[in-house]
């Protein structure tokens, strides 16, 4: 079995892109290493065979119901818990440079795709922007989000930033789905 590398759940100034103090406490950047060519990672971020294996924290069950990877296009799915009621989200891609970088904004959502509030919190922004770098090295992918709020209020910024503890522990989770199951594919 291959050794997993641990998640760098950690908070930096990812990148030019923070042009305030502000901006740069409120991003947050998670760097995960992964066993695969850059182009399988980046599959399966795009593939909805390999999305709903995956993609979400540790327990939920995955449907996709739209999946339209093109400027403007969108990735909406739903996650359940057991019998527990559907979370419904959303990503809307900005940008898909195969196999190097992603750029979408997430949202809680409708079944309809129609952006709304967080079932947990009146102050959760209602758009988060990500961006998802892809670099390869000795074979191995060196995966970056980058997520900060996007046309959020101070306060919705206030609520991201106290929330940053349980956004690592739940990227945590997905990402250890996402090494768990390219080393299955790998196999």
């Amino acid at each position: 079995m291959e050794t997993q590398q641990p998640t760098d759940l950690t908070m930096q100034n990812p990148s030019s892109e923070a042009t305030s103090d502000q901006t740069a406490k409120s991003t947050l950047v998670i760097t995960k290493t992964l066993e695969a060519p850059k182009e399988l990672v980046y599959q399966v971020w795009t593939q909805q065979e390999h999305l709903t294996q995956w993609w979400g924290p540790k327990g939920m069950n995955l449907e996709v119901a739209e999946l339209s990877l093109e400027p403007g296009g969108m990735f909406l799915y739903s996650m359940q818990a057991g019998d527990g009621p559907k979370m419904w989200g959303k990503f809307v891609y900005e940008e898909l440079s195969a196999p190097e970088r992603m750029v979408y904004v997430n949202s809680f959502s409708d079944e309809e795709g129609n952006t709304i509030r967080a079932p947990f919190s009146q102050t959760w922004p209602l758009e988060l922007r990500n961006i998802l770098t892809f670099s390869e090295e000795n074979g191995q992918t060196i995966l970056t989000l980058q997520a900060k709020p996007q046309n959020a209020t101070p306060e919705e910024v206030q609520t991201f930033e106290a929330s940053l503890e349980a956004i690592k522990q739940g990227f945590g989770g997905t990402m250890d789905n996402l090494a768990l199951y390219l080393a299955n594919l790998r196999s």
